[in-house]
C-alpha cells in the first residue's frame, strides 16, 4: 500500500468529503467509506454520498454496495473494509477512510469482538417485543437480564438497546461481556488520524442549508422510491435522516416546510453528538478546522504526505 492509510473523521456537514477527494487525487489514494448510511444504495442525495461526478475522479470503494434492505453491522462492516484494505494494498493505492460512524473506525483502529450472528427469528422477536411492550420494556426487560450492558447504554437508545437484548437472547451472554474479549484491529502498524471539529454555530448553519438542498434537488423522489419498495421499517436505512420527515410528505401526513424544520433538528442534534463522541473517544487524534481555510494543506502538513 502506497503510505500508512488515513482515516477522516468528523460530524455530518462538515466537508470530510471534500477533504478526502483533495487528499486522494494528491497523494493517488482510494477513498473508502467508513459511513454506516452510505453504504446503502439508493440514497445518494439523502446521505450526502459523493456525486457519481466525484467518485470518477478518485477510486470509491463501499459507496451503495448494499440494498437498503439489508442490516450493515460493525462486524459486516468489518469484513467489507478488510477486503478494502486488501484492494488498496493490491493495486497501491493509499487508503483514506472517511466518514461520521465511530463505531466503524474503532473496527479500523481496535477491532471488533466476535459477537455472533443475530438469526432472523430473534430480531423478529425483538421487533415484536418492542412493538408490545415498547422501549422502555424493552429497556427494562434488558436491565432485568443484563444489567451491565443495559447501565452502559442510554435508555432512549433504541437501536442500541435493542442490538443489545438481541445478542443476550442469541448468545445467551451480555453485549459488554463479548466485548472484553481480545480484539484484532483492521489496520496493522502507523495511521493517520484526522477530526475535523468545526464550532456549533458554523457547522449548524451548514448541516441546516444541506438538508435543504437536499430536499430541493431529489431528495423527496429518493424516499418515494424507498417507500416503494416497501422494507421494515426498522431497517437502519429507513432511519436515515430525513427519511422519516419526507415519507410523511409523500404520503401526505406533512407539509414539506415542516419535515424540512424536523429534520434540520434531527440533524443538527446528531451533529452534535457525533462531536461529542469524536472528542471523546478520539482525542489523540490531531485536529482540524474547516472554518480556517486551506484544510487540504493543512492535512498534508500534518501526515507528511
Amino acid at each position: 500500500m502506497a503510505g500508512a492509510p488515513i482515516l477522516i473523521a468528523g460530524p455530518t456537514a462538515s466537508g470530510k468529503s471534500a477533504l478526502a477527494l483533495d487528499l486522494a487525487r494528491a497523494l493517488g489514494g482510494a477513498i473508502i467509506n467508513c459511513d454506516s448510511m452510505q453504504i446503502y444504495q439508493g440514497l445518494r442525495i439523502l446521505t450526502a454520498r459523493p456525486s457519481e461526478a466525484e467518485e470518477r475522479q478518485a477510486p470509491h470503494l463501499l459507496y451503495g454496495v448494499l440494498p437498503p434492505s439489508e442490516r450493515c453491522s460493525a462486524g459486516r462492516y468489518g469484513e467489507l473494509a478488510a477486503e478494502a484494505i486488501e484492494t488498496c494494498a493490491a493495486k497501491g493505492w493509499r487508503a483514506i477512510f472517511v466518514g461520521g460512524t465511530g463505531l466503524y473506525f474503532k473496527a479500523l483502529t481496535e477491532g471488533l469482538s466476535a459477537i455472533p450472528p443475530v438469526p432472523a427469528k430473534i430480531r423478529a422477536d425483538a421487533n415484536e417485543r418492542l412493538a408490545e411492550a415498547g422501549l422502555a420494556g424493552l429497556y427494562a426487560d434488558l436491565m432485568a437480564r443484563d444489567p451491565e450492558t443495559a447501565k452502559g447504554l442510554r435508555a432512549s437508545d433504541a437501536q442500541r438497546v435493542q442490538r443489545a437484548w438481541e445478542v443476550r437472547e442469541a448468545s445467551g451472554r451480555g453485549l459488554a461481556d463479548w466485548q472484553r474479549e481480545p480484539k484484532r484491529p483492521l489496520i496493522f502498524g502507523p495511521w493517520h488520524g484526522l477530526v475535523l471539529a468545526p464550532e456549533r454555530d458554523w457547522l449548524y448553519a451548514r448541516c441546516d442549508a444541506r438538508f435543504a438542498q437536499m430536499a430541493a434537488t431529489g431528495g423527496l423522489d429518493e424516499v418515494a422510491a424507498l417507500m416503494a419498495k416497501n422494507l421494515d421499517p426498522s431497517l437502519p436505512a429507513m432511519k436515515a435522516l430525513g427519511v422519516r420527515e419526507l415519507a410523511a410528505v409523500v404520503r401526505g401526513t406533512l407539509h414539506k416546510a415542516d419535515a424540512m424544520a424536523q429534520a434540520q433538528m434531527l440533524t443538527r442534534r446528531y451533529a452534535k453528538r457525533q462531536l461529542t463522541w469524536m472528542r471523546n473517544q478520539m482525542a489523540d487524534w490531531a485536529r482540524l478546522d474547516p472554518e480556517a481555510g486551506e484544510l487540504t494543506s493543512a492535512a498534508l502538513d500534518l501526515i507528511g504526505q
